[in-house]
């Protein structure tokens, strides 16, 4: 059994992440030392206790999209989409679906993962996990350069998972792999329809078969299984994410229709032969949040994208994806994982039923085994970390790259950062290590060693997209040291701090609250920490939603250091 890995060494990232690694000799106060990250969640909703019995939603709070979830005997996988973040395709393990082992990530080198010059909403799209005969498969789409479609596979899912085997005839996103029981094997994708779109928005879903010994597409098998959605002649739009089971002699296909937004919904069809035609049920979609009242308070929106597991006692559980909004429609945190139990009728499994609120608590499942080695993903977490166990821990991840030669763990604790040039608006890997924003409200910190060069630029990010984020960072301008935030490389404000003759380091403090985001700091010195300070207060954070950023991830936040040149 290869040892699991909830963390990464440095060093190791080093090895599978990048064959043209550069070593950097430059002297050590060009370095951005931090010394202690500490992220609090502050969520009213998550701060009364759980009842005896219950578990909270999301079960994966923070950008965790596109859930996919398998069962092995008496353990439950699931993985999330990543886009362009480096380590690729989080693995989680559970024995109760509701509490979350880190296993690390799918995609951990270069050779699996090829993100240059991706945006951060590009990358790798809806991985979908299964498991057949001793091996897990993960199947996805790297979009733009990032290898198309392809499956990897491992025999120990927390362990080093294979090369990708390349589907080049899948034209389209969202795969899903199916064994059957006759020992065939299929995928099914989203992809254009036959013959030209009839709206923007008209799309398919397809049916492939699967040559498992070669690991190959068979030639020639493609055939649309949906066109358009449960009703053509009503126009649905971006039908997607497509999973087929067969449950009761009936092969049953879930797929997301209506597009990530307001709109989206899960909806199923099902067939008793993979040659005969899927109908649709009649009472689609059996999940949506789009005919609720926009105005109800602490609303969960844009659910759908769901993939479903059967427990001992023969009740079925969906992970799927929704938001948490703020001010109706806003939402930072990024889509998340929650949790729901399928009930079925009339042979149809239905998630949950027509105008019902997706539940902040719910009723957990019965009889599992409480998750050994869980960590938290939701509620108000607390992360801390001094970086002082010799690997960077499964929380954190960089942009479009597995180059770290640019950071080392220091001896004694300690993150050290060696700047470039590359802004966080370019398409470049920037010197950036961050970690998900998973509450609406919440504080966190940075200590930063005060000791940097003229050409250096060094703090901390809120980081959503490349047009938005906020830059809070110290810098040295002709012998002095200036504070600083900038708004996608916009100044928004600074303040001269002076020569900081005594101080030894700079804490970054970043408190945000829904829609607002004020930065403060303090400085310490030999006698300790001053008061705290207040550089910008109630900046506008609806410019890091994604109704105002666009993309489908959610916001980072995380430490960043550049030359200016």
């Amino acid at each position: 059994m290869i040892k699991k890995i909830v963390g990464f060494t440095l060093t190791a990232i080093i090895l599978v992440g990048c064959n043209n690694v550069s070593i950097h000799n430059k002297p050590a106060f060009d370095d951005a030392t931090f010394t202690h990250f500490q992220y609090q969640g502050k969520d009213p909703l998550f701060s009364k206790p759980l009842a005896e019995g219950e578990y909270q939603n999301p079960i994966a709070a923070g950008f965790y999209p596109d859930p996919s979830i398998v069962r092995v005997g008496d353990e439950f996988y699931m993985v999330n989409s990543s886009f362009s973040y480096f380590p690729g395709i989080p693995i989680h393990r559970s024995t109760n679906l509701v509490d979350w082992e880190p296993l690390g990530y799918v995609l951990t080198r270069e050779s699996q993962l090829k993100l240059t010059g991706a945006s951060v909403s590009r990358g790798i799209y809806a991985p979908t996990i299964r498991y057949h005969e001793g091996t897990f498969y993960v199947i996805t789409t790297g979009v733009d350069g990032a290898g198309g479609n392809f499956v990897v596979t491992a025999t120990d899912p927390a362990g080093e998972w294979s090369d990708p085997y390349y589907l080049p005839e899948i034209d389209g996103i969202d795969p899903s792999i199916f064994f059957d029981e006759d020992g065939r094997t299929y995928i099914t994708h989203n992809g254009p329809p036959i013959g030209e779109p009839l709206y923007n928005g008209h799309r398919a879903i397809w049916k492939w078969e699967f040559d498992l010994s070669k690991m190959q597409v068979v030639p020639n098998s493609g055939k649309v299984i949906v066109n358009g959605g449960v009703d053509l002649s009503k126009k649905p739009v971006w039908v997607e994410g497509p999973h087929l089971y067969k449950i009761n002699g009936w092969y049953y296909l879930m797929c997301a229709e209506g597009g990530t937004a307001e709109s989206h919904s899960e909806v199923v069809f099902r067939s008793r032969s993979l040659e005969q035609p899927f109908e649709a049920y009649t009472e689609n979609p059996i999940l949506t949040q789009r005919d609720l009242d926009t105005a109800r308070e602490s609303p969960i929106a844009t659910a759908g994208h769901a993939d479903m597991v059967q427990l001992d006692d023969g009740s079925w559980w969906a992970v799927f994806l929704a938001t948490r909004n703020y001010e109706q429609h806003y939402f930072n945190t990024g889509r998340e994982t929650f949790l729901l139990p399928v009930s079925w009728k009339d042979g149809w499994p239905v998630i949950l039923a027509a105008g019902e609120a997706i539940p902040y608590r719910q009723t957990a499942p019965k009889g599992l085994d409480v998750t050994v080695n869980a960590q938290a993903l939701t509620g108000n977490i607390i992360h801390r970390d001094k970086f002082d166990s010799g690997r960077l821990g499964w929380q954190w991840n960089m942009l479009r790259g597995g180059d770290s030669s640019w950071m080392k763990l220091k001896g004694n604790g300690g993150l050290s950062l060696t700047p470039n040039s590359v802004k966080l608006s370019q398409l470049e890997q920037p010197v950036f290590v961050g970690r998900r924003q998973q509450n609406l409200s919440y504080r966190a910190e940075a200590d930063m060693v005060a000791a940097l060069s003229e050409s250096v630029h060094a703090g901390v990010t809120v980081f959503q997209s490349e047009q938005a984020h906020y830059f809070f960072y110290l810098s040295l301008r002709n012998g002095e040291y200036w504070l600083s935030v900038d708004m996608a490389d916009k100044p928004v404000t600074a303040q001269k701090l002076g020569k900081l003759v005594d101080t030894k380091q700079i804490k970054f403090i970043v408190e945000g609250d829904k829609g607002e985001l004020s930065l403060s700091y303090q400085l310490e010195s030999g006698s300790g920490w001053s008061k705290v300070l207040t550089l910008a207060n109630k900046l506008d954070a609806t410019v890091l939603s994604t109704q105002k950023a666009g993309g489908f991830v959610g916001s980072y936040i995380g430490m960043h250091a550049r030359i200016i040149e």
